[in-house]
């Protein structure tokens, strides 16, 4: 192997090494994947850290991290090697870990049952009752199989020796396994020959196992269990992971707000009503999932979950209460309980604990506190590790006086200097460099006994002589290999046949939330792009006027005006009309800008983007890599374009609005298109189509309403460019080789019903849609668009015969048309209403709620 990709590889004594052995040559396992690297070019390696990093990008892989200033959707950080284990000791450490998740779960049996620890004085009840994760409601409670832990997760990291130490257990919602398998899916196309050679085990058959325990443990009913994943939302820091593993394990993705419970079960709020739920895979902390019996405060529960459960209706994995083993005082007592629980003694030790609320811990912790790192005994105390050797002087006295004054919150433990594992330098084009690594490794419990997921979660440290491993702290990750002697199972989560009982379709497990998201989707996208037309209209006559003032130029902003894009002079004293009035003050190009872009004026288009991104982000996992791609492109040209004006100096730039105009539109073009050609017509497609063309019709409805009742449109000009507006200029051209005239330009733009971006329509489609919602979903027929789609069709058309639109100022045929117009629009806004009620909110016409027949 050459030596020129080792030499900046520097091996430190006081750690391990997973590449290299003691006399400094590289590892069994590690040496074909070394040779490989070191026959690969710069360009190959470039080339393939391109692809990682474009992946993570265009998949939206992102880990959320709070108060971050590069937003809270940060990128994902993979490093292209994989951290590298041998047969061998992968056998011996899922053994360990496997008898770990054996006694936790005994742990949590006893301590929620009898208590004998406590009793004995194996734990002290100190310890247990005073963490705030001992759920006394859950006391008593056995889940099915006696099984609390079904998923649990073990951070693990090497003594000097080699040995594994766990400092830290993972056992109330563990993160990292759909992370894990993104890896995976991403490095496996990065090296894909050195993973097969290799003999690298794959995962799918874990989570498989993990599939089929929880629908084993749910309870038995009539039907096919349900088992949904419950998410507390958006804002969690590994919500990505969570839409992740949803989609491809099957499960609906929910949140507390999706669900409610009815006769001591738990139900699924879907569009036709209440399904039952018979068993959560939860993400969310113990006390907030209901708010009845744990927090109170939980805006993110269930009410009535803990009575569920009780009553032995639904599966809660992992079962309530089972962070209390998640404090890290407990590791110190682990030996003892082990002998107790299981009559062995314990395989795999912890990093040596002090528990301070010992008499003998607090002074030991005091007298070696240079040699120790100090910890809250707690998750919820928040408290970041202290590093003893750090503390000088007063900071020194100041600890050790925080320990004597409550020393049952702190707990002392062994300072631990990670192993370290060779990372791809992205600034050098052949480089190793050595990085602190911790494993995270995940254990599902199954009817027959414990399985470990051949592989895990391999987290790196930002620097080598960093003494934490966090993503919070701009830490990265690796994929983890484990290499088999054996035959490779090639087992994957996808049905190798499907029968004719296993047919689905159709959907019907949408949330009613998620649905609603849909419906936003589609209504914003279609504000977007209708907004930005009207825009783009008034900017590009702006830019075309120059100096002078173009009476087209003068309708096109009035009617901006009265859609409320640009702001009007107010004398009202309301802070807001005080902002709108200073805004209409300013120049007319930064008034524009200020409708593209704003803060001050209702955060203009921009602020529609927005609130698009955010439902898309609600619902990412209903669409597809290619639309989410197009999605994230939009937040790009967004954020790239508000750079532009975030500068004090900076001055707005007609050229520059008029250009991310036109991205916008592109865009929303995109997703209008993977909306018709990619998405499964299933409810949630239903809807969202619904939404486009409810949005559609109330803009167009309003849009022309306006146009007819402004005096300024009389002017040469405005016909154009309300064929624009509408999208409809290149059909009237190919019609008629005149210039615009108002009788046929009305026909096209409002009475055609063959032309998609008329008022009829709109009109026809939704009466159509509409119709099969309520033969599909039950429900009443609604009246409103049919009777206007009826007095439009009356409406005569001839009236406009003979009269030239330059002329008519206000005449009896425009106002009777804008009325109508306007009425269809109130109409479609009424409509919006009572689809959030009926479908949504599941409220009827009487104000009583709806169940699934």
């Amino acid at each position: 192997m050459p030596q020129s990709l080792l030499s900046s590889y520097q091996k430190k004594n006081d750690r391990f090494d997973e590449m290299l052995a003691e006399d400094g040559c590289v590892r069994p396992s590690w040496q074909p994947f070394l040779a490989h690297l070191a026959a690969a070019t710069p360009e190959q390696m470039r080339h393939r850290l391109d692809y990682v990093r474009r992946r993570i990008l265009e998949n939206g892989v992102t880990y959320n991290v709070y108060a971050d200033p590069q937003g809270a959707d940060r990128p994902w950080e993979l490093d292209p090697l994989p951290l590298i284990l041998s047969p061998g000791e992968w056998q011996e450490l899922a053994g360990a870990v496997t008898q770990r998740a054996r006694l936790l779960n005994a742990v949590l049996k006893d301590l929620y049952g009898p208590q004998t620890l406590i009793t004995d004085g194996s734990l002290p009840a100190a310890l247990v009752f005073g963490h705030n994760n001992f759920l006394w409601p859950c006391q008593g409670i056995r889940p099915p199989g006696d099984t609390y832990l079904h998923l649990y997760a073990a951070d693990l990291a090497r003594s000097p020796d080699g040995r594994w130490w766990v400092i830290a257990d993972r056992t109330q919602a563990p993160s990292g396994a759909g992370y894990a398998l993104e890896n995976r899916t991403i490095v496996g196309r990065v090296f894909p020959e050195q993973f097969r050679d290799l003999h690298v085990q794959h995962l799918a058959s874990f989570f498989r196992q993990l599939q089929d325990s929880l629908a084993h443990w749910a309870p038995r009913t009539d039907e096919a269990p349900l088992i949904v994943l419950l998410t507390p939302g958006p804002y969690n820091e590994t919500y990505f992971e969570h839409a992740y593993l949803a989609r491809y394990l099957g499960f609906p993705l929910v949140e507390g707000q999706d669900l409610t419970v009815r006769g001591d079960c738990v139900y699924l709020r879907t569009l036709s009503g209440l399904r039952r739920v018979h068993a959560l895979l939860r993400r969310l902390d113990d006390d907030y999932c209901d708010p009845l019996e744990l927090r109170g405060d939980s805006a993110l529960g269930i009410p009535g979950l803990l009575q569920a459960v009780r009553a032995g209706n639904v599966l809660v994995a992992n079962a309530l209460g089972s962070g209390l083993i998640e404090s890290a005082a407990l590791p110190g007592f682990l030996p003892g309980a082990c002998r107790k629980l299981l009559g062995e003694p314990l395989a795999m030790p912890s990093v040596a604990t002090w528990w301070c609320g010992e008499r003998a811990a607090l002074a030991f912790t005091i007298e070696h506190l240079d040699e120790l790192v100090i910890k809250g005994s707690y998750p919820s105390q928040r408290f970041d590790p202290v590093f003893g050797n750090e503390l000088h002087g007063s900071k020194r006295e100041e600890m050790i006086a925080r320990l004597r004054a409550r020393p049952q919150a702190y707990v002392a433990q062994e300072l631990v200097n990670f192993s370290e594992a060779p990372a791809w330098s992205t600034s050098h084009a052949r480089r190793l460099l050595p990085r602190g690594v911790g494993l995270r490794v995940f254990v599902a419990a199954t009817p027959s006994g414990h399985v470990v997921m051949p592989g895990g979660l391999t987290r790196v440290s930002a620097a080598s002589n960093a003494r934490v491993i966090s993503m919070q702290r701009g830490g990265s990750s690796k994929d983890t290999w484990v290499l088999t002697d054996a035959a490779v199972n090639t087992f994957s989560l996808l049905k190798q046949s499907v029968g004719k009982a296993d047919i689905v379709r159709g959907g019907r497990n949408l949330s009613s939330r998620v649905v609603e998201n849909l419906y936003w989707f589609g209504r914003y996208a279609e504000r977007c792009d209708k907004t930005s037309r009207l825009l783009r209209v008034a900017l590009s006559r702006l830019v075309d006027a120059g100096a002078d003032t173009l009476p087209a130029l003068n309708s096109a902003l009035d009617l901006c005006r009265t859609m409320q894009l640009l702001p009007t002079a107010e004398t009202d004293t309301h802070a807001a009309a005080k902002a709108r009035k200073a805004a209409a003050e300013l120049p007319l190009d930064a008034q524009m800008v200020h409708a593209v872009c704003s803060k001050e004026w209702g955060e203009g288009l921009a602020g529609d983007i927005r609130r698009l991104l955010w439902v898309a982000t609600q619902v990412r996992e209903r669409f597809s890599l290619d639309n989410w791609h197009a999605i994230n492109r939009l937040q790009h040209q967004l954020q790239q374009y508000s750079e532009t004006l975030a500068g004090e100096d900076a001055q707005p730039e007609l050229g520059e609005a008029l250009a991310f105009l036109d991205q916008v539109l592109l865009t929303a073009s995109s997703l209008a298109g993977f909306a018709m050609d990619n998405m499964t017509r299933d409810d949630g497609w239903r809807f969202l189509i619904i939404g486009r063309r409810i949005e559609r019709l109330v803009f167009l409805a309003n849009a022309v309403a306006g146009f007819l009742r402004l005096p300024s449109t009389r002017a040469a000009g405005s016909l154009e460019w309300l064929l624009e507006l509408t999208d409809s200029i290149i059909t009237y051209r190919s019609r008629y080789m005149i210039q615009p005239q108002l009788l046929p330009a009305l026909d096209l733009i409002v009475f055609d019903d063959g032309n998609p971006h008329s008022v009829a329509f709109q009109l026809q489609f939704l009466v159509r849609y509409l119709d099969n919602l309520a033969r599909l979903l039950g429900g009443p027929r609604d009246e409103a668009l049919p009777q206007a789609l009826t007095r439009l069709q009356a409406f005569d058309l001839g009236s406009f015969e003979g009269q030239s639109f330059s002329e008519c100022s206000a005449c009896n045929p425009c106002l009777e048309l804008a009325g109508l117009l306007s009425g269809t629009a109130l109409a479609a806004a009424t409509l919006s209403d009572r689809l959030a009620m009926r479908y949504f909110s599941h409220v009827g016409d009487v104000s009583r709620q709806t169940f699934a027949s």
